[in-house]
């Protein structure tokens, strides 16, 4: 789906704090080991994720973390709807919502992330091939948020159908299915290779596949 840069976990997590102090909550340490937790988890995986190398990267107690989660999958369950739940909507959603031509800006999004670094693959994507077989609650989560994704991109194809700029004999469900796994693909084949070509081959396969949509 996409990598995590540190800009953007910064935007997420700023936004997090502000939510935090307009609640006259000035303590940052659940923001300080969800972002922990994630880099944890993003390079190593949940399984192998260590609870005290997050408490460290956090520099907090591991009497703080157990007060904030009541243990590993806890956490792990709030980074992927928080974290990584974030990061969808930043990356993949905010910039086609409103979008006056959906079919370039769904193109575009997958441009800026396709330029990020993708040694890790995407992180959603990862849990998902790791967790969604092993934990109901993972699943549940993992399978959720894939459907607010495809379903965003759903709503974009829609608009643009309303808006004339979209063939209306297209189904947008299945083409955004479509989309959404070509890219998850895309990360998967270029973390196994090492290797960025797969996601250009994607970027430019599925901009010629909306191409298509476009209404004569």
């Amino acid at each position: 789906m996409f990598h995590l840069t540190a800009r953007d976990l910064t935007f997420i997590l700023v936004g997090m704090l502000a939510a935090a102090v307009r609640r006259r909550d000035p303590d940052r340490t659940r923001e300080r080991l969800l972002e922990s937790g994630f880099a944890e988890i993003y390079s190593r995986g949940f399984q192998a994720a260590s609870l005290d190398a997050i408490v460290e990267r956090a520099d907090v107690s591991k009497g703080a973390l157990y007060h904030h989660f009541p243990g590993k999958h806890a956490l792990g369950y709030a980074v992927l709807d928080e974290v990584i739940g974030g990061y969808t909507e930043l990356r993949w959603l905010n910039p086609i919502r409103e979008a006056a031509d959906p079919l370039t800006a769904i193109a575009g999004t997958m441009r800026e992330a396709f330029h990020s670094d993708y040694e890790h693959g995407c992180p959603l994507n990862n849990l998902s091939q790791e967790m969604s077989r092993m934990d109901e609650g993972f699943h549940q989560r993992i399978a959720a948020l894939y459907r607010r994704w495809e379903g965003g991109v759903a709503a974009a194809l829609a608009r643009g159908q309303q808006r004339g700029l979209v063939d209306p004999a297209v189904n947008v469900h299945d083409a955004a299915t479509f989309i959404v796994a070509s890219i998850e693909g895309a990360y998967s084949l270029a973390k196994g290779r090492q290797d960025r070509a797969p996601l250009m081959a994607c970027l430019a396969g599925i901009t010629r596949f909306l191409e298509s949509l476009r209404r004569g």
